[in-house]
C-alpha cells in the first residue's frame, strides 16, 4: 500500500515538474497602462479620429523562459464581429513597458481589420454604445517568423503551441459627436 501511494506520489511529482520545466503552464501577466484602469474609459487622444496614439502599457510577470511577446489588441463589440485594432509580435521578452505611439526596435506588425499595418485606436460606429477594447499579451517560447504585414489568422496559427503566459486589460470607448470626425 505505501508503494502505491509514492508510486502516486511520484507520477504527480513527475507531471507537475514537467510542465514547470518545460515552460507549458500558462502563467498570468500583468497589463496596466497610466493611461486608463482596467474596464475604465481610454483617453480620446488613443481614439483612431483623434490622434491615434498607442497607450503606454506596463508589463510584469512575464516567464522567465519567455523568448517573445505578442500583443493583439480588439473589440469583440463591433456590430461586424470581432474587430483587430493592432497586432505585434516579436516585442523582446525582457519588455517591461510599451511607450505611448511608440514600438520597440524589432517588433513586427500586423495588418489589421481596418487593412492597415499600425495600431488603429477605438472607433466604434455611432449609435453601437460602449465598446470594450482588449490588450493582450502573450509570452512564447519562440520567436516568429511571420512577415510583417501577416493577419490575425496567420499570427494565431503560428502561436499555438508556443504560449507560455497571457495577460490583459480592457478599456471602453463609445462614439461621442463632439470628437472630430
Amino acid at each position: 500500500m505505501i508503494t502505491r501511494g509514492f508510486r502516486w506520489l511520484g507520477c504527480w511529482l513527475f507531471v507537475f515538474l514537467g510542465v514547470v520545466t518545460s515552460g507549458k503552464a500558462d502563467s498570468p501577466i500583468t497589463v496596466s497602462s497610466p493611461a486608463f484602469a482596467a474596464g475604465r474609459p481610454i483617453p480620446a487622444v488613443h481614439a483612431l479620429a483623434v490622434k491615434n496614439l498607442s497607450p503606454e502599457l506596463h508589463l510584469q510577470d512575464i516567464p522567465a523562459n519567455a523568448r517573445s511577446l505578442v500583443l493583439i489588441v480588439d473589440d469583440p463589440d463591433s456590430p461586424s464581429g470581432l474587430w483587430t485594432h493592432w497586432l505585434v509580435w516579436n516585442l523582446p521578452a525582457n519588455l517591461k513597458s510599451i511607450p505611448e505611439g511608440k514600438l520597440p526596435q524589432g517588433a513586427i506588425q500586423g495588418k489589421n481589420s481596418f487593412q492597415r499595418v499600425r495600431y488603429d485606436g477605438p472607433a466604434p460606429p455611432e449609435g453601437t454604445g460602449i465598446h470594450r477594447y482588449f490588450f493582450r499579451v502573450y509570452a512564447l517560447d519562440e520567436i516568429l517568423t511571420l512577415p510583417e504585414g501577416s493577419d490575425r489568422s496567420a499570427l494565431l496559427a503560428a502561436m499555438k503551441g508556443h504560449v507560455i503566459g497571457t495577460g490583459e486589460i480592457f478599456g471602453i470607448y463609445q462614439y461621442s459627436p463632439a470628437l472630430p470626425p
